[in-house]
């Protein structure tokens, strides 16, 4: 076994500090359940010493009022070295949560840099403040960054959304206190340490890996102006509460339930390559946009049941280490324990396991999912209505597309989604009936250019190109005064 990574301090606003307790997190690997990591585990008071020098630097710090080209130089010297670096990083994510390497490199390391790179395109055109003409007179409408932000990050696809966040709120001229998932703080860790070669000002960011207490009292704290958290519904139920009491603006990106429909004409070929990338394909099922309800027309029913079977049958499972692997093991027992007990539950529901249903035959340790497609589903059960968070796929028959529509809609989720058809127009016509964040034509894509965020329970505000910058400042009107006819 490999040398086990261990940090002994907090990185607390640039300087690595002594925790203020002595709990720690021991980083297990999901594949060999063997420690490989130890950090401290954040307290309230470090979270109380981040916000402070978050505050002080917000309030009277360069970092805010340093011009806007100041921040993108300081940021693309951030994402030049995550870029140079993106093999460690991805090293290092699948270490922690068993993301299989063809999907770290791509969805975990190369996503973060795309994440850094879209926002500094969108910041380089970014417009401070204007002016217009008002009712009374011209006005100057300015943006001003927000203030201290709380970002609170999950485990699935740890830098990304940790990039999501950071990159939008650095440009914005915000400070930072993160507090990364305690199941994957070392990437964290390791982009704090890029920020500080990039010579990000004292003060700025922090990172203070830890579980839900710690996190409650960070996104319930008086001054932090806004919380930005990917995560589960309930965990975003929670933080809305707690932020709430100060007002403390928020934006959640939330669960999923997505449907991908297969219209009539819909070439299989790419319905099948989509929807596998989709959902095993991406991160072992472990995405809040996985593609987990397949809407099939009744006439192709045994058609689409039988490539997917095929296709799920044929997938690796095993090492992520080993670029062949297409699916890895569950982040923790919890989540190998989740999965299976909604297979059980989907088959006492009634519906059939077409491939799959288990752990994979040898797989004595490591928390492994078979890839599991489920067949003979209703748009009733629990397995078709509640985030499963795994390898585990719906297919579900309908009879007419207005069907198919109110299926996709019928979910109190709405973050993404994927039409298939042979007529591109008309499949668009049937994705902007689709009350989701984000739906594909003929295919599985998360643009990193454009607006990702959900409807109903999949959350509030939106992530990644000009509006994820935007949700980093508040808007000021200056009213000037009016010209004299002198």
């Amino acid at each position: 076994m490999s040398e086990i990574i261990e940090y002994r301090k907090l990185f607390i606003g640039g300087r690595w500090v002594e925790p203020a307790g002595h709990d720690t997190i021991e980083v297990i690997s999901p594949v060999t359940e063997q420690v490989v990591a130890r950090v401290p585990h954040a307290a309230p008071a470090d979270v109380d010493a981040a916000v402070a020098v978050a505050r002080e630097a917000f309030d009277h710090g360069p970092w805010p009022r340093m011009p806007l080209a100041g921040r993108i130089a300081v940021v693309t010297r951030i994402k030049d070295a995550i870029a140079a670096r993106h093999q460690e990083l991805a090293e290092l994510v699948t270490l922690q949560n068993g993301s299989p390497m063809l999907f770290s490199v791509r969805g975990q390391a190369l996503s973060t840099v795309g994440a850094f790179a879209v926002a500094l395109s969108v910041a380089e055109t970014f417009q401070e403040e204007h002016e217009r003409q008002g009712v009374g007179g011209p006005v100057l409408v300015r943006r001003e960054p927000v203030g201290v932000v709380a970002a609170v990050t999950p485990w699935n696809v740890p830098a990304m959304t940790v990039a999501a966040k950071l990159a939008p709120a650095l440009l914005a001229g915000c400070t930072v206190v993160l507090k990364p998932s305690p199941e994957t703080p070392l990437d964290a860790y390791w982009l704090a340490e890029r920020c500080a070669e990039a010579g990000l000002p004292e003060g700025v960011l922090s990172v203070l890996p830890a579980g839900r207490e710690t996190g409650a009292h960070l996104v319930g704290h008086p001054d932090i102006d806004k919380v930005a958290f990917t995560g589960s519904v309930a965990a975003g139920k929670a933080i809305m509460t707690a932020a709430a009491a100060n007002l403390t603006r928020i934006s959640l990106e939330l669960g999923g339930k997505s449907a991908a429909i297969i219209l009539e004409g819909a070439d299989l070929a790419t319905a099948v390559k989509s929807i596998v990338a989709g959902t095993c394909g991406a991160n072992s099922g472990q995405a809040c946009v996985a593609l987990t309800r397949v809407l099939v027309p009744a006439s192709r029913y045994d058609e689409v049941a039988g490539a997917l079977t095929a296709a799920f049958g044929a997938l690796k499972v095993g090492d992520p280490s080993d670029p062949a692997t297409v699916v890895g093991p569950l982040v923790t027992k919890a989540q190998q324990t989740r999965n299976l007990d909604y297979i059980r539950i989907g088959q006492e529901e009634g519906a059939k396991v077409l491939t799959g249903g288990g752990v994979p035959e040898g797989r004595k340790t490591g928390w492994f999912v078979e890839p599991t497609l489920f067949g003979e589903v209703t748009n009733d059960m629990r397995i078709a209505r509640e985030e499963i968070f795994g390898p585990v796929v719906c297919l579900i028959r309908y009879e007419s597309e207005d069907e198919a529509v109110a299926l996709a809609n019928d979910s109190e989720f709405g973050l993404s989604g994927a039409v298939f058809t042979a007529d591109v127009e008309h499949g668009t016509a049937i994705a902007r009936r689709v009350r989701t964040g984000t739906i594909t034509v003929n295919g599985f894509r998360l643009d990193l250019a454009a607006p990702f965020g959900g409807y109903k329970n999949s959350g509030i505000g939106r992530e990644f190109g000009p509006e994820g910058l935007a949700a980093y400042f508040e808007y000021k009107t200056v009213n000037l005064p009016a010209p004299t006819n002198a």
